[in-house]
């Protein structure tokens, strides 16, 4: 009998795995139909009304204008103190450009494809890999505490090829409610766009964009699962993994964050796990200092930035996958098995 085979219907047919992975399906769907009843499409009438009420504001803001000015210059004449009300020159108060207050400003919540969809896998991809990550740390967990690894191993006494092949099980159970989820994702947030925004300007770049966003989405789903699969292995018991998880994320994501936020240092976050997980998925984070001033020719102040990039949060993912998982993989071959 295969061994892969064994532990991939074991996996499946676990009544924790079924339930954790129906959970984080049911959030999922929860999200596509928020966003659905959130979101309606703009017609010509709609953007009519928006046009109207952004002339209502310009008007509002000319007659507060004029008003000021005249409070302003009669202040100035009466000599009334008026504490930094009023600037030394009453004609630089005047209203915005009409330009400036636009009317999407007035027009209700539409989902915008484009623009829109690439942040959706961000919540998809944290949602997989939190249920992959509780289901691999329970998966490998249970094993050790009822004792069934040690049955196991009297079976098939390679140790190290035992436990691989319960990651490799675990990864394939994972990746196949992954991709058709994804898939699903996809086609409910297009549909919503249809229905309730607009699919315009999708070229063959932006949607090369979304698949490759969507690609290291399932990676960090598979990444964070063989985390929790090693974790748990590690320390043979689900609760090590999720105890770990907590005392990473809480006590020291969080207590970490406070410490280098009263320690005045710069770039706080670049030291959080979170922002090398949204780097990862957005590409991109760019984190500003306001404490630092770099001055441009036309006497401008802007803060000081430092980019994350999704290939350093590749190397650190890298690195925190093979270090765990090699730990419980030296652990699995040198501990004894008792």
């Amino acid at each position: 009998m295969s061994l892969f085979r064994t532990e991939l219907r074991r996996l499946s047919k676990r009544r924790f795995t079924r339930y954790m992975t129906l959970l984080g399906l049911l959030v999922l769907a929860a999200v596509v139909v928020g966003v659905f009843f959130t979101n309606q499409k703009i017609d010509a009438g709609q953007l009519a009304r928006a046009e109207r009420q952004a002339d209502q504001q310009y008007q509002e803001q000319v007659r507060w204008s004029e008003q000021e000015r005249v409070a302003c210059a009669q202040a100035k004449t009466s000599g009334t103190a008026t504490e930094g009300r009023y600037p030394d020159d009453c004609s630089v108060i005047t209203p915005p450009p009409r330009e400036e207050i636009k009317a999407e400003w007035f027009l209700p919540s539409t989902f915008d494809f484009k623009e829109t969809f690439d942040e959706t896998l961000i919540p998809f991809a944290a949602i997989l890999a939190l249920v992959g990550f509780v289901i691999g740390a329970s998966f490998v967990g249970a094993e050790w505490s009822t004792g069934g690894m040690m049955n196991l191993l009297l079976w098939r006494p390679k140790r190290l090829t035992v436990l691989l092949t319960k990651l490799a099980a675990l990864l394939t159970g994972i990746l196949a409610v992954t991709l058709p989820a994804a898939v699903l994702w996809f086609a409910g947030f297009w549909a919503i766009a249809n229905l309730r925004g607009s699919t315009e300007k999708m070229t063959s770049g932006v949607w090369q964009s979304f698949m490759l966003t969507g690609v290291r989405g399932v990676v960090l789903v598979l990444v964070l699962t063989t985390i929790g699969f090693a974790l748990a292995s590690l320390g043979r018991h689900t609760a090590m993994a999720l105890g770990g998880v907590v005392a990473v994320m809480v006590v020291g994501q969080f207590g970490l964050g406070i410490l280098l936020s009263m320690a005045g240092v710069r770039f706080a976050e670049a030291w959080l796990l979170p922002t090398y997980a949204v780097a990862w998925m957005t590409k991109t984070v760019k984190l500003e200092d306001w404490n630092a001033c770099n001055a441009t020719y036309y006497g401008e102040c802007k803060p000081a930035t430092m980019e994350i990039t999704w290939q350093q949060s590749s190397v650190l993912l890298s690195v925190g996958v093979v270090v765990i998982l090699g730990a419980a993989l030296w652990a699995m071959r040198r501990r004894d098995i008792s």
